[in-house]
């Protein structure tokens, strides 16, 4: 019986199917994660792209045994976060939480350190939002309607503020204001949390903020919510009209965040984070998380989430041309 059976067992020892001394230790997956993972955050803390990465980071560690660290590396709307993970050793130990600024820059900028397809793996989408057109209570505005009568008349100047060139805050008001056929200067920042400080203090009159990092200040009554830009409400906001049922019919934008890795990630490992990602977003308190933050929990897989980004960076381009917002 043992000599029958010795052949079999070598078979499989040789398929990795028997563990031991002869089996194989160093396949990728097998290896994943063999030390702390980086998830790095293209702005700064308190950002939605932040919260969203302090949601899974803990979740992903829990799995893999091994720490996961949020390393915070805002500028240039997302392009320094994209260049230091875009040049990082493709092991699956360095990922990047990004969100539709991701595809912003990729449309706005002629030239990058980086190529926006070919240096990035997709992982998977993580969520989709809305974003809320929030202004300060001291603008003496409450609708849609009389912040583009303002930006109409107004004898002074309308500024608007951003998470950053190129981000979806600003990518949102450019069409925002193609659409409603209004002018407003363009206020860059490093993150959603400085362009909040400054709508509230009025220093700019208007700001297309993620729902996940406007929603405690709509409430403590520091921000006035007047839409939001997708065809929905928001459910944390559910008295807060759609842009396109207040003033500007056929509007919408939705962003969106997900998470990517170096280019030449091993597949397997891709497919193993991805999957991972995924069965967290399906845990009913992640869910509900995400959802009272106003976004909803979408996973996706790794080539589905690839393609959404290439999609946006043409649509994009289009709407920056339109806009007259100069290729840099």
């Amino acid at each position: 019986m043992k000599k029958a059976l010795l052949p079999l067992l070598l078979v499989l020892a040789a398929a990795g199917c028997v563990s031991g001394a002869g089996a194989d230790t160093g396949s990728p997956v097998r290896a994943f994660p063999a030390k702390p993972v980086r998830l790095v955050v293209p702005f700064t803390p308190g950002s939605s792209t932040d919260i969203i990465a302090r949601l899974i980071g803990p979740r992903l560690a829990e799995r893999w045994g091994q720490p996961v660290v949020i390393d915070n590396r805002p500028g240039a709307g997302g392009i320094v976060a994209a260049d230091i993970v875009a040049a990082a050793e493709p092991d699956g130990h360095t990922l990047m939480v990004v969100s539709s600024s991701f595809s912003g820059s990729a449309a706005l900028k002629s030239k990058l350190p980086y190529d926006p397809v070919e240096n990035f793996a997709g992982v998977s989408l993580i969520l989709t939002t809305p974003l809320v057109l929030v202004v300060s209570p001291n603008l003496g505005v409450s609708s849609v309607k009389e912040l583009i009568d303002l930006a109409r008349h107004e004898s002074r100047q309308i500024n608007f503020a951003s998470a950053g060139l190129g981000s979806g805050s600003h990518y949102s008001a450019e069409l925002f204001k193609l659409t409603a056929g209004i002018n407003a200067v363009h206020v860059p920042y490093r993150g959603s949390p400085q362009a909040l400080t400054d709508t509230m203090s009025g220093r700019v009159e208007f700001f297309m903020s993620p729902v996940l990092a406007a929603v405690p200040l709509i409430g403590s009554g520091k921000l006035v919510a007047l839409a939001v830009t997708t065809r929905e409400r928001a459910l944390p906001l559910p008295k807060v009209p759609t842009i396109d049922e207040a003033a500007l019919p056929g509007f919408e934008y939705r962003g969106w965040g997900g998470l990517l890795a170096p280019g030449k990630t091993p597949r397997v490992i891709v497919h193993r984070v991805s999957r991972d990602v995924g069965q967290i977003l399906a845990l009913p308190e992640v869910a509900r998380e995400i959802v009272k933050r106003g976004a909803t929990a979408k996973s996706s897989t790794p080539d589905a989430f690839k393609e959404l980004i290439q999609v946006e960076i043409a649509t994009r381009r289009k709407v920056w041309k339109a806009a007259g917002v100069t290729v840099q």
